[in-house]
């Protein structure tokens, strides 16, 4: 069974779509069974559009470090595997009731969030070598479309839980680094 969560407790306002779900799990001596995903008990509250997963991606990061924020033409499920993580979620869809809202969440294992198309995706990783997985419905492709922001953004608001040194390469990719702000974003659809 999948509990959907319906008050996100760190954030001021939600993005139209976000989801944040507690997964089934079993523990007992041996260890623990978490159940990732299944298609009946999700369909209740995911959007018809997501009717199978095309692509799972599994990183390992070091603790410290950022990826994100990325918004591409594709929806996403994420959750930690293994260690823990500080999730950032940015909405940038232009006709979006949310545009510009920011929600930050606590991601353990079990812990999942369901991110629409073009909603930015971001996460510091607060363990050693944390495993962050994604779920996709679409295949990533060169040139695929979507929109990239600064995790740097101070305009954002995110209290990163350790603090970024924009100069260093191992907390932030120089891609990110150098990607827009909300601000330029915004502007740009103007």
């Amino acid at each position: 069974m999948v509990f959907h969560i319906d008050e996100l407790a760190n954030s001021g306002s939600q993005i139209e779509g976000l989801q944040i779900i507690s997964a089934k799990m079993v523990t007992d001596d041996r260890g623990t069974v978490r159940e990732l995903y299944r298609q009946s008990s999700y369909s209740a509250f995911l959007p018809d559009s997501v009717t199978a997963w095309k692509q799972v991606n599994l990183t390992r990061t070091k603790r410290g470090a950022v990826r994100g924020l990325h918004g591409e033409a594709m929806a996403k499920l994420v959750t930690v595997a293994h260690g823990s993580a500080f999730g950032v979620y940015v909405d940038t869809r232009p006709n979006s009731k949310t545009l510009g809202a920011v929600v930050t969440v606590q991601l353990t294992p079990g812990v999942q969030v369901f991110v629409p198309q073009g909603v930015c995706n971001g996460f510091q990783a607060l363990d050693e070598d944390t495993e962050y997985l994604y779920f996709f419905d679409n295949e990533w492709q060169p040139g695929m479309a979507g929109v990239a922001l600064t995790p740097l953004d101070p305009e954002l608001g995110i209290d990163w839980p350790i603090p970024l040194d924009p100069n260093d390469l191992n907390q932030v990719s120089e891609k990110d680094g150098k990607a827009p702000t909300l601000r330029e974003i915004l502007e740009g659809l103007a």
